[in-house]
């Protein structure tokens, strides 16, 4: 597929952000859980990058795919790098599709790069629907470095 004609929030874009994530999924190193995992993210830039999970014996110092994806993204564009879209795709090792939607870490990680809170984040959930959601209904008290101040009551 021809990846310079996407945008966000398109049922193209969503397709082949989960054509990606599928495809990577294959290449997943899930030793330990038998989920194999894969992410895609579409950058602002209108490119697409994939990761997958990578189970180690030093549990939980595996990867998940979401920070995979967004690292490839990083490599490739340095600090100019922020997400558009995101898509999640899981199946163990029969091919089923398992519900998965990103843990908290990835969460974090997607929010502070996304281009904000309406970033769609796709993902199986429960079962097989497709859930589409946004990164701040996902994380809606997202940790942030800037200070704030607050006002005891």
């Amino acid at each position: 597929m021809d990846y310079r004609q996407l945008s966000a929030g398109t049922d193209r874009t969503r397709e082949a952000l989960l054509d990606a994530a599928r495809a990577a999924a294959a290449s997943a190193y899930a030793s330990r859980s038998g989920v194999h995992v894969g992410a895609a993210v579409l950058s602002a830039a209108g490119r697409i990058y994939a990761g997958c999970n990578v189970e180690n014996a030093a549990f939980p110092l595996g990867n998940c795919a979401e920070p995979a994806a967004i690292a490839a993204g990083v490599l490739a564009e340095g600090g100019a790098f922020r997400i558009a879209e995101v898509a999640v795709w899981a199946e163990t090792a029969g091919s089923l599709c398992f519900a998965i939607s990103p843990c908290g870490g990835c969460r974090q990680r997607i929010s502070e790069l996304a281009l904000g809170p309406g970033v769609l984040v796709h993902f199986f959930w429960p079962g097989p629907e497709l859930s589409s959601v946004t990164i701040g209904e996902l994380l809606p008290f997202a940790f942030r470095m800037e200070a704030r101040s607050a006002t005891p009551s």
